[in-house]
Parts: structure tokens; sequence; C-alpha cells
């Protein structure tokens, strides 16, 4: 473990290209969802003015916090009173106090559970309900929850378990059925880990995976121009990729900023 003081940026990306839309520097210490009701305020109002098309903010369980999913449904009321696309959530599921048990005894005790099995000792079921998120000032938002519950009495290395393992992993929505079905909406979540290849090119290809000051007013300053820097160098990437002088080697939707530089 380095012995650095470090820092929790918190970054907003639009569209599989990832344009940065937010790149704020916080304290250390701060908690993953700490004002970033805040900061989500601040991205969606370049990333409402950048695209018409409706918006879908994807967040892990750090942010699964009443005031997030408010701060949500307020920008999108808000820009379809306008006459703009809503502005949709999903959002990890955080199994807080028990919740992943109850999920399995849920499931355990539904006799109409459809459970699939890719193999051997492996048994998988989807299935949805509803939880509400409460906001800051106590008003109340009624989410689709897609639940995905694993069963495993083999492993993979095809050992047999005494006692079966289960897994939950939980989605929350505003995404209607007829927007995306529970299997959509998983894999909506699942491509959030391109996310973390746009904070990783930020961290690797522009070198600021350590800050340069012992001044904080100064890092975030120049975490706000890396921000500049990494959407110039995004542009000239994308535009590499429309050049007939500059074919890719291979179909890509982007140029990492490694690549350009």
């Amino acid at each position: 473990m380095n012995a650095y003081d470090g820092y929790a940026p918190i970054g907003a990306y639009l569209g599989e290209e990832g344009w940065c839309v937010g790149l704020e520097l916080r304290a250390g210490s701060a908690h993953s969802a700490h004002e970033a009701d805040y900061a989500l305020e601040r991205a969606l109002a370049p990333a409402a003015r950048l695209s018409d098309a409706p918006l879908l903010v994807r967040m892990d369980a750090g942010f699964d916090a009443g005031k997030l999913f408010a701060t949500i449904d307020h920008a999108s009321r808000a820009r379809q009173a306008e006459g703009g696309a809503p502005v949709e959530a999903l959002v990890k599921w955080n199994p807080r106090g028990g919740g992943a048990e109850a999920v399995v005894e849920a499931a355990l005790a539904n006799d109409t559970l459809s459970w699939q099995h890719p193999r051997e000792g492996k048994r998988v079921a989807v299935f949805e309900d509803t939880l509400e998120r409460r906001g800051g000032e106590g008003e109340g938002l009624i989410l689709r929850r897609v639940l995905r519950v694993t069963e495993r009495t083999i492993d993979r290395h095809g050992q047999h378990l005494l006692v079966p393992a289960y897994e939950v992993h939980g989605y929350l929505t505003t995404l209607s059925v007829e927007a995306a079905d529970a299997e959509r909406v998983i894999t909506l979540y699942a491509e959030h880990g391109t996310h973390e290849q746009f904070h990783s090119e930020i961290k690797t290809d522009l070198d600021l995976e350590r800050l340069p000051s012992g001044k904080f007013a100064t890092n975030d300053l120049v975490l706000s121009l890396a921000a500049l820097a990494y959407n110039v160098l995004r542009l000239i990437g994308q535009n590499a990729l429309t050049g007939d002088d500059a074919p890719p080697r291979h179909p890509a939707k982007r140029r990492r900023l490694r690549t350009v530089i």
C-alpha cells in the first residue's frame, strides 16, 4: 500500500464514445455518493444540450440513494416540460440489511419461477418486483427492481458443495417494461464497465493516476484541464475514424487517448 494521500474524483461520461461531461475532485475520505446529487445536476445540463435523445444515467451500487433518484426524476420532469426526451435511471441495487437473503428466500419459495440451467449444478432465475426509494425531502419514487439469482450446487471446477451457494444481483431502474425487459436491463448495466475504461484513460493515458500538487485547489484545476484535454483528444480520435486516409485496423467505435497522442 502506497503512503500517499488519495482523492475521490467523480466523473460522468456521455455515449459510447465517452465524452466527458463532468469531472470533479473530492477528498479521498469522501464516500462515492458524497454530494453526488450536485455533481449529477451539473453533468446532466451539458448532456441534455449535447443530445436530444433520451438519457440513461447508469451508476454502480455506491450511488443507490433516494436523493440521486430524486435528482434524476426532477431533471427528467424539467426536460420533458420543455418538450424534450426523458432522463431515465439504472443503478445497481445495494442489498442493505440482509436484502439479498430475503431475495433468495423469495425466489426459492416461488413455485412459478422459471429457472435456467446453463450447466450441471448451476441454475439461474431472473424476475422483478418494485422498490421504493425516498429522496431527501421525503418524497417516494417507485422503481422497478430486476433481480438475478444464481444457485450453485457444483462449482466451476466440478466440486460438489455441501450447502448451495447463492449469488444475487439487482438493478433499480425507471425504464418501463416496454422500453427494456428484464434481460435488457441486465445487458444495459453490463455495459457500465465501459465507463471504467474512460476513467482509466484519464489515469493512464493522461498520466494523472497521481496528481502533481500538494494543494487541493491546484489539483482540482489540473483535473478540470484534464477533462478539456480528454474531450479534445476524443474529438480528434473520432474524426480520425471517419477519415479515408486513416482507416482503423479493425471496426471501432472510438480511439483511445494513447493512440491519438
